[in-house]
């Protein structure tokens, strides 16, 4: 469950900064969740594969 917790962690932060691009390449004109979403769930993984024993 760990390995599994640690590779979302890792695509969701790899789709946290090809969202930031995408807001940055439209300069701001698209809705910033296309960062802030992956970003939470990345957050939220990463929170979980901490607390694993």
């Amino acid at each position: 469950m760990k390995k599994i917790a640690l590779t979302a962690s890792i695509l969701f932060i790899i789709l946290t900064f090809i969202g930031a691009g995408y807001v940055l390449y439209n300069k701001g004109q698209v809705n910033a969740g296309y960062a802030v979403i992956p970003s939470v769930f990345a957050i939220a993984s990463t929170a979980f594969y901490r607390n694993q024993k």
